[in-house]
């Protein structure tokens, strides 16, 4: 079925690429777009591409048909007010070297240099344009020299996103959608006057409508045919991301917004594939030998970098710079690096994971190949089959991001393109258990939706996990599961530095709301992984042990990048397996703390009166199922003083030892050197 989709949700003047799924080449002259009904004074067009994209000029509601060889399909896309703001970045002008232009690098512009040039006024490089609410940053980077670049950084005021969950019954043959919006945490609006829109699948067959009362909607089960899927939006100032429901025949409800079960429970760790095993040989087999230091550190879940064919597997003339060896310069999709073994040598690495409790995550690399990739040659030759398969402008130069010349951006408008990734997606997703999508940002959400619906039809328990820097909400909308945390990186980056008092991690957390992520999605909480430095090298051991304490005792997946426990300084030199054998000894532990004590993975994030003489300590509670517990942290040196308006035990469940704690009136005193949890007992 060639159907585009779910329905997109979208504001006026941003545009929302238009695609058939389960693409082929040949299908291409039969695909035709057209507006069957949008708003009054819309003046919205399509061209004739196979590929197309609408850029709704109007609030409302526009119905698409596109006619395929199986037959026309409709979709709906509902374009919500934009509420973008002006917004000014500036920085002063002895900031950067001297430069014939200065370009602005942002996701707002997908960071293609040449899109926008900032101006000279006044003693700053100056750049205005208009952005939605929330903290937004850009990079005035002169000519293409990025490791000389300024940053600004600039709140936006404005409505926050309402979120919103959906839910399903089945009650006496009758079907009752039930949505709970919720208004942002810090906005003027209450979640009790936010309107709920609900939209059925275009997919999908009801015998009538929806039933639609406020923020409930009902239809009779007699009615679905297979089954359906309803969609809900939140409206106030702004909408919400979408959240979904499905309701089969049978009356069984499933929710395609959820994340995987076992990723409640996971903790991940990544690995620089070609780093992992030290000095000696970075073969599968090799990593294969070493999956019992997995299992014996607590680790359920391992991210490798990628291990397909790349131009990029040497090393840098000093070793371990950023251009190798990390394989993102992919060659072929189908093979894997021949200086790591064979594809059967791979899959008996996954599988004597599998047999140590550990999944396996794969890094999908689609936005992008490398220069030196057979089509991307063809193309650059004029080779009329590759013509489409890059993005070129209009001087013949290939697009791409960050002036990453050597990895040229794929074309998603080309459906041999599309149909070449999925069939990339088909041919791994059976051997793994998730894909940690790279720049997940430049490759069309449409296209994900298509990659998660294709790949959780055949295992429901299969892990998306989006790069998208900074993190955007946008990311969960039927597509991904888990995302990663770079506000909360950001803010440890922050109390490591002394800029932050260790409570602001709290509002860092919490910060997903305000962001208007769904309900049910899940963040990857880490200190540092390949792309960026170590956090010991930058902020020391104190802060380093208290940061990893953290994301190990808040809510979300916690991530140890491979030499994180045992003390190294480099970011992709190989192990250091004689390292810092306490620090391994410390990270095992809260590892082992974290998986034998739920209330640490699922436990509800709880505010706690305490007071303390540093900034650098702070105090938290988990709570689940009555059980509660409290976390102290400490980033400074030597031990501090906490006080919290709890009755405390005295076990410290981390090492299992007593420590001395001080009771008074409900109060409990103690003395903390890096982290401490303890349980919450009565008077």
């Amino acid at each position: 079925m060639h159907h585009p989709g779910p329905p997109r949700f979208t504001t006026v003047g941003t545009a929302v690429e238009l695609a058939p799924r389960n693409p082929a080449a040949e299908i291409e002259p039969a695909i035709e777009w057209s507006i069957v009904d949008a708003p009054d004074d819309s003046d919205a067009s399509l061209g004739s591409d196979a590929v197309e994209h609408i850029t709704p000029d109007a609030p409302g509601q526009y119905r698409l048909r596109m006619t395929a060889p199986d037959g026309p399909h409709e979709l709906t896309v509902r374009a919500y007010p934009d509420v973008s703001r002006p917004v000014r970045f500036a920085v002063e002008a002895g900031e950067l070297p001297e430069a014939e232009d200065v370009w602005i690098s942002a996701p707002f512009n997908e960071h293609i240099l040449g899109r926008d040039r900032a101006r000279y006024e006044d003693g700053q490089y100056v750049f205005e344009t208009e952005l939605p609410p929330g903290r937004r940053s850009a990079a005035f980077v002169p000519d293409e020299d990025y490791h000389s670049a300024a940053r600004d950084t600039v709140d936006i005021e404005g409505p926050e996103r309402p979120r919103i969950e959906l839910d399903a019954t089945v009650e006496s043959g009758t079907v009752v959608f039930e949505a709970v919006p919720r208004a942002g945490p810090t906005t003027d609006e209450r979640s009790g006057d936010l309107d709920v829109e609900f939209f059925l699948d275009d997919r999908d067959t009801l015998e009538g409508s929806l039933a639609i009362d406020g923020t409930t909607a009902r239809c009779e089960l007699a009615a679905i045919e297979d089954s359906i899927r309803v969609h809900a939006v939140a409206v106030g100032a702004r909408h919400s991301i979408a959240d979904t429901v499905t309701v089969s025949t049978d009356g069984d409800v499933s929710y395609p917004n959820e994340p995987p079960a076992w990723t409640d429970d996971a903790t991940m760790y990544e690995i620089f594939t070609r780093s992992f095993t030290g000095q000696a040989d970075a073969s599968f087999q090799a990593l294969e030998r070493r999956v019992p230091y997995l299992e014996w550190l607590g680790i359920d879940t391992l991210w490798l970098t990628p291990i397909l064919e790349s131009y990029a597997p040497q090393r840098d003339d000093d070793g371990y710079e950023r251009g190798g060896p990390h394989g993102y310069h992919t060659l072929d999709y189908f093979r894997t690096a021949p200086d790591l073994g064979t594809r059967e040598e791979f899959e008996s690495f996954v599988e004597t994971c599998h047999d140590h409790g550990v999944r396996v995550v794969f890094d999908l690399v689609v936005n992008h190949t490398s220069k030196h990739h057979r089509n991307f040659q063809l193309a650059s030759a004029g080779v009329e089959d590759y013509e489409q398969w890059y993005r070129f402008d209009d001087d013949g130069n290939a697009e791409n991001y960050f002036a990453w010349n050597s990895i040229p951006n794929l074309n998603y408008d080309s459906l041999a393109v599309r149909e070449h990734i999925l069939s990339v997606v088909d041919e791994w997703a059976p051997v793994v258990d998730g894909f940690r999508c790279d720049v997940a940002w430049g490759v069309p959400h449409g296209f994900w939706q298509e990659v998660r619906d294709r790949v959780t039809a055949e295992d429901s328990e299969f892990l998306l996990l989006d790069e998208t820097i900074p993190r955007d909400p946008l990311a969960h909308e039927n597509a991904f599961d888990l995302h990663y945390d770079t506000t909360l990186y950001g803010r440890l980056l922050e109390i490591g530095r002394g800029d932050r008092p260790a409570e602001s991690l709290l509002e860092a957390v919490r910060a997903e709301q305000r962001e208007g992520f769904p309900p049910r999605s899940m963040q990857l909480r880490y200190i540092e992984n390949h792309d960026e430095d170590r956090y010991l090298a930058e902020h020391g051991r104190d802060a380093q042990r208290a940061a990893a304490a953290a994301t190990l005792t808040l809510p979300g997946m916690p991530m140890v990048y491979y030499g994180q426990e045992t003390g190294m300084t480099h970011f992709r030199k190989p192990m250091e397996w004689d390292g810092d054998d306490e620090l391994t000894r410390f990270h095992r532990r809260l590892i082992q703390t974290r998986n034998e004590h739920g209330v640490l993975r699922r436990g509800d994030l709880e505010d706690v009166a305490f007071e303390s003489e540093t900034d650098r300590a702070v105090a938290f509670a988990r709570e689940y199922q009555g059980r509660r517990v409290v976390v102290l942290l400490h980033f400074g040196n030597g031990a501090a003083s906490v006080s919290v308006r709890e009755s405390l035990a005295a076990t410290d469940l981390v090492t299992g030892d007593a420590i001395d704690v001080a009771r008074a009136g409900g109060e409990t005193t103690v003395s903390v050197a890096t982290v401490a949890v303890l349980e919450v007992v009565g008077e």
